[in-house]
């Protein structure tokens, strides 16, 4: 890479006023480049950890204030795009993610104040400090200056969020297409429960930057259709059939994808996401995974749901898969699937062009003028 297009910008060479397009989703290509350039001397094994770890204090934090889980998913996509711009050895991934949550908050009008969430950090963060604490609600007793310090981090970061979306809060989730695509389909209640944990998972990934909502959905619904095939069939044996009759549909291209307007390649490609987040989980059964029930968290877990513990932190379920099964299924997958399409970036040849440029070098500046715009090139104007 040219060592002048990783230099920032001195304030005299940024343009008076600018103009910065939402993506609201990223190629291939685009998250490989960025994914790169902000790992810094990480590997990609280790920034996957990083990644995972992050998500779990989400998962963690945002289950016990209660949130939904349309605001905890979409704490997690912020916490995904942000470190596509910006690097993770500047930051603290408590700082991030608890920023991430906050603006998601403002997202889906679930609103809580910033030191109301930072309270519930300190608790998930300091288990031991949190059973010594005599308030009722178990808050930790922090020193003043230490949560109001860590309150301007969060609220700095939360600009730097707001910027890398363009200031846009239109959020889509894939959860409502995952049920009314498995009923379309017929697939069973089994089945549907499944993918819909599925796409909870999905969200610890960068699949739902990747790809629209209805496309992740079915994507799940592939994933939990071919998972079936590796567990004892308990079920009676037309649902079954009915199950596994959903993967043989969506595998071969056919008009379904005009119905939805979704190419059976993205499929086999979020499938393999997936299986691959499985398979770490499987490998490593103290990662935190998703909730073994498709109910959103709630502050005051009913009795169905023991595997939140009463600090509201997920416990790990059981996985159901042995990892030897499912890189047996990803060998299976690989052997019959569709060729690759070739992956282009958006609107250019070069990802680096779109991202090395003045727009990321503006990113939570006050020189210039910034106009931030709710679409990409070439659509912005067009009813956007």
């Amino acid at each position: 890479m040219d060592p002048g297009h990783s230099r920032v910008p001195s304030p005299s060479q940024l343009p008076a006023s600018f103009s910065k397009y939402h993506h609201p989703y990223f190629t291939s290509a685009e998250v490989q480049y960025l994914s790169e350039k902000q790992r810094g001397k990480l590997s990609a094994t280790q920034e996957e950890k990083a990644r995972q770890q992050a998500c779990g204090f989400i998962e963690a934090v945002g289950s016990k204030i209660g949130f939904p889980r349309k605001t905890l998913a979409t704490a997690q996509n912020l916490y995904h795009r942000f470190h596509l711009f910006f690097p993770r050895k500047d930051f603290n991934y408590h700082d991030v993610t608890l920023a991430a949550l906050y603006v998601s908050t403002k997202m889906h009008d679930t609103l809580k104040k910033p030191r109301e969430i930072l309270m519930v950090s300190y608790a998930v963060r300091f288990p031991e400090l949190a059973a010594k604490s005599k308030s009722v609600g178990g808050e930790v007793d922090m020193d003043p200056a230490t949560a109001e310090n860590d309150r301007q981090r969060l609220l700095a970061v939360e600009r730097l969020i707001l910027e890398t979306i363009c200031f846009n809060f239109t959020s889509k989730m894939p959860f409502s297409y995952v049920i009314k695509i498995g009923r379309k389909m017929k697939a069973s209640k089994k089945l549907i429960k499944c993918a819909w944990r599925l796409t909870i998972d999905s969200h610890r990934t960068l699949v739902p930057i990747m790809y629209p909502p209805n496309t992740v959905a079915l994507g799940c619904l592939y994933t939990a259709s071919l998972l079936t095939t590796l567990e004892p069939p308990p079920s009676p044996l037309v649902e079954t059939q009915l199950d596994s009759r959903v993967a043989t549909i969506l595998k071969e291209k056919g008009d379904w994808e005009r119905t939805y307007m979704a190419e059976a390649e993205d499929l086999e490609e979020i499938a393999h996401v997936l299986i691959d987040l499985l398979i770490q989980a499987a490998q490593n059964p103290s990662a935190n995974t998703s909730p073994r029930t498709p109910a959103s968290p709630s502050p005051h877990p009913s009795p169905r749901n023991q595997h939140l513990s009463s600090t509201g932190t997920p416990q790990p379920p059981l996985i159901p898969y042995k990892a030897d099964q499912l890189i047996r299924l990803k060998i299976m997958m690989r052997q019959n699937e569709h060729p690759l399409r070739p992956q282009q970036p958006l609107g250019s040849a070069d990802p680096s062009e779109l991202y090395n440029g003045n727009d990321i070098a503006m990113l939570g500046r006050n020189q210039g003028t910034v106009r931030f715009l709710f679409g990409p090139p070439g659509v912005v104007g067009q009813g956007v």
